[in-house]
């Protein structure tokens, strides 16, 4: 089906107020309803399914690299996000219907009970993640963070690899100070010297590597792996003829994340076009942010439980959510068998 394009940016007062995460204390128990399962027998040509997409997944370019975007059997809106908090608002409002997040946009959503589930999950290449510090800091060492301004996007897989960074040169949070910005913000402050580093995502990463020097002091590989995710609102799952499109959607999008490990210089080349970054760029960014779909399974959730126990830790969010509550394995055999 053609596609429509329209981009939203939606208020993050719900998730970074007073220096947390979370503005509001709710609780985290949600339904843990799967929606419908069964296969939709009707045509999917008069369905709609609204995507939320962000420069650093790029959905619909990925699936468009591949080859793939012609065979989605429903009509596609795309509507792009400046990050996964953002989109997850916007998902559990009902007007998203699905969209691609890190690790801990799902973990914010569930500590504020919004009505999402985890509905797929890749593999996070911990080249993806890392800490920048501009080309002459005096910082080299983590534990030189101490005391530091440091940007990162609130409520982003950034955040949880910041706070995995920390806690592992146990250093509390409150001896930084974070400074809560968008990836587009973080950069301008980082070029112009306002923070003294940033936690950022491919192709953030490569972009500030390579266009303003930014030096890596220390990336993902020394902690423990994480996964990303596709994230649905309640009300999607919950509609047989959605959930149906969702099915549909996840299936070619496994496919097509099969096909960027495969081929990084082919993803590299539409992921350039589609973001505005030269292609040098995106090379390096399509390799480093490389993912395998896996199925939503005990190990997937034992992960994402780690990551909202260590925010409950550090009093980046209300309460401990069980993140069991906030997934779904009824799509599981989107993900092509080994």
């Amino acid at each position: 089906m053609k596609n429509r394009i329209r981009a939203v940016r939606v208020p993050l007062t719900a998730f970074a107020i007073a220096g947390t995460m979370i503005a509001a204390g709710c609780s985290s128990g949600s339904s843990s309803s799967s929606g419908s399962s069964k296969a939709n027998t009707t045509s999917l040509s008069n369905v709609t399914l609204t995507i939320g997409d962000q420069k650093g997944t790029g959905a619909e370019a990925l699936l468009t690299a591949a080859g793939l975007i012609s065979k989605l059997p429903f009509h596609a809106v795309w509507t792009d996000f400046t990050s996964g908090a953002p989109m997850l608002q916007a998902i559990s409002s009902g007007s998203v219907d699905i969209g691609g997040v890190g690790d801990a946009p799902p973990v914010a959503a569930a500590a504020g009970d919004y009505k999402v589930a985890i509905v797929g999950a890749r593999t996070a290449n911990p080249l993806g993640s890392a800490v920048l510090v501009p080309k002459n800091s005096p910082i080299h060492s983590v534990a030189q963070l101490r005391g530091k301004r440091i940007a990162v996007a609130p409520a982003s897989s950034s955040t949880y690899h910041l706070l995995s960074v920390l806690n592992k040169a146990k250093i509390p949070v409150s001896d930084v100070t974070l400074n809560y910005l968008q990836p587009a913000d973080a950069l301008a402050a980082f070029a112009a010297g306002q923070v003294d580093a940033w936690d950022a995502w491919s192709p953030y990463i490569e972009q500030a590597v390579a266009q303003d020097h930014a030096r890596i002091l220390v990336n993902g590989v020394p902690y423990q792996r994480t996964y990303s995710f596709e994230v649905a609102s309640r009300s999607a799952i919950g509609d047989p003829s959605k959930a149906a499109a969702i099915r549909a959607y996840l299936k070619l999008l496994n496919q097509a994340y099969i096909w960027a490990a495969k081929n990084p210089a082919g993803w590299a080349t539409s992921w350039a076009a589609a973001s505005g970054l030269p292609q040098s760029v995106m090379v390096t960014a399509s390799k480093d942010s490389a993912a395998q779909p896996v199925p939503v399974n005990s190990a997937v959730l034992a992960s994402e439980q780690s990551v909202a126990d260590n925010f409950a830790t550090a009093k980046l969010i209300p309460g401990k959510p069980n993140m069991s509550q906030f997934a779904v394995s009824t799509f599981n055999d989107t993900v092509p068998s080994s």
